[in-house]
């Protein structure tokens, strides 16, 4: 049982309508969060659309924003969430060894990881793919820069399997290009995998890279004597 909620029009006609569910999230602070009421609640007769006010309880965001909700059959009351507005750039903070290792892996990622905030769930594992290519292939021309030109000109996986020596990256990086594959194909090969499986294994992928990057970075800084 959803939450009844009385809906005003535009000419001030009451419609009492079946919420699903109150937002869990806010899409300010983007912080797990549900709203204890609603200021103002409108319906669009139009388009069938409902809108309601809400305000984040957070003390430390407070921010008001609209949940958008469709009623799809006229004979019910129920009605079916779409969005909240407005909605802030959600951005992943990567370290300054990935940042200086692939600029651009970490800049499309963060738009991949927006177009998902917006609910763009279609393209945004395109784009998540799009930044691993770009880690990866950034990654070996750093490691190996007399082959840069070969690296450029490969697929990302013969670039994997011939060129990355340190196992761990090579075992996640492999496994996520296979389901970064899967989100830019017409078939999928994984079918029990999704997006957040992508995400996991991109994200081992940055880690293990990261390891490597600060152990050379402090057998450099403190040589054997």
């Amino acid at each position: 049982m959803g939450h009844v909620i009385t809906f005003f029009d535009f000419n001030s006609a009451q419609h009492s309508l079946e919420i699903p569910h109150l937002p869990d999230t806010c899409p300010v602070c983007h912080h797990a969060s549900t709203p204890v009421g609603h200021f103002y609640a409108y319906y669009d007769t139009k388009f069938h659309i409902a809108r309601i006010l809400f305000r984040c309880p957070r003390l430390d965001c407070q921010n008001l924003f609209i949940a958008n909700y469709r009623r799809l059959n006229l004979n019910t009351r129920e009605v079916f969430f779409i969005d909240a507005v407005p909605t802030t750039r959600q951005l992943r903070a990567f370290s300054k060894t990935m940042i200086e290792l692939s600029q651009e892996f970490c800049e499309i990622y963060n738009q991949s990881l927006q177009a998902e905030t917006e609910g763009l769930l279609k393209i945004c594992g395109v784009g998540y793919r799009k930044a691993l290519e770009f880690l990866i292939k950034d990654y070996l021309i750093k490691s190996l820069p007399q082959k840069e030109k070969e690296i450029k000109d490969k697929f990302l996986g013969k670039c994997i399997e011939e060129y990355i020596a340190n196992e761990q990256i090579k075992t996640v990086a492999k496994r996520a290009t296979w389901l970064g594959n899967d989100e830019a194909h017409y078939l999928r090969v994984w079918e029990g995998k999704d997006l957040q499986d992508l995400k996991k294994l991109i994200d081992l992928t940055v880690h293990w890279i990261e390891m490597e990057q600060l152990t050379k970075e402090a057998v450099k800084d403190m040589p054997e004597k």
